[in-house]
């Protein structure tokens, strides 16, 4: 209204940069933990302000659209709070995860892995879990890890994919990346599937994953992440965990799974690492 009573496209532009202030300023102190919550929200506003768009133009298909796209977002960003076992009030104003506290990590030893190690274990095993995450991602490791799959299968171990709501940036993450590597659907397992399974697993190979397998969340009630589920991979015999560093993941907290006797720790990137365990067990 102050637009048009003035005339001007100055107080167009003083809103948008109010707006553009006020989303910088209420996004930036949310953990990147939280983040795949926030863009769940901010799509679903996407959806809002479209079919106000829609009030606006009198156009009832972008109102009936925007609404459709608002509320189906909201329903995506509630089912990924509570996968998390957090509020949206919680996630927007608690700063959760916002300081990393890759200064604190823990000065225990860790269990240094090789390949051949790697594939020592698997080749041995009679059931394998893979936990996927954002490393996998980045790494862009998923045909490898499939390839990898499947040569285990060649030796007739049972390879399942254990897959957590919120592993990755977006829900769904590693589904879609597992998928466009041709792995089997059936053998993607959520977490209710999976967590059953770990005790009569011989091998988890965690790829890439971090806060969605830390241990903490079940049992340090005043850990940050305290309540959310998580893939209770430290149940099976032997973790294998493929990792560039002990850095700690998206809540900027230390993975105690990584100092346990049963975890062999291989530090690399994603993508190599599968390479070069497929290599060594081809060459049993």
């Amino acid at each position: 209204a102050w637009g048009v009573a003035s005339g001007s496209l100055s107080p167009y532009w003083v809103v948008v940069g109010a707006a553009f202030l006020l989303g910088i300023l209420g996004v930036l102190p949310i953990g990147g933990a939280d983040m795949p919550v926030v863009i769940s929200l901010l799509n679903s506003l996407s959806g809002v302000a479209a079919a106000t768009a829609g009030f606006v133009i009198g156009n009832s298909a972008l109102i009936i659209g925007g609404a459709l796209v608002g509320a189906a977002g909201l329903i995506l960003t509630m089912q990924m709070g509570e996968a998390m076992n957090r509020s949206l009030g919680n996630v927007l104003f608690s700063g959760f995860g916002g300081a990393s506290t890759a200064g604190e990590m823990s000065d225990k030893p860790v269990n240094r892995a090789t390949a051949d190690d790697v594939a020592i274990a698997l080749a041995y095993a009679d059931r394998v879990v893979v936990v996927p995450g954002y490393g996998l991602a980045v790494a862009q490791a998923q045909h490898a890890t499939r390839d990898l799959g499947e040569a285990l299968e060649d030796r007739d171990v049972i390879v399942t994919y254990a897959i957590h709501p919120v592993a990755g940036r977006m829900p769904g993450h590693m589904n879609v990346l597992l998928a466009e590597a041709d792995v089997p659907y059936e053998q993607l397992l959520d977490l209710d599937q999976s967590n059953p399974q770990f005790p009569q697993t011989d091998v988890v190979l965690i790829v890439g994953a971090n806060d969605v397998v830390n241990p903490t969340a079940r049992d340090e009630p005043d850990s940050p992440i305290y309540g959310m589920p998580i893939l209770e991979v430290d149940e099976a015999r032997t973790v294998v965990v493929v990792k560039r560093s002990l850095s700690p993941g998206f809540a900027g907290i230390d993975n105690p799974l990584f100092y346990f006797d049963k975890t062999m720790m291989l530090f690399a990137d994603g993508k190599a690492a599968m390479e070069d365990i497929l290599k060594a067990l081809k060459e049993l």
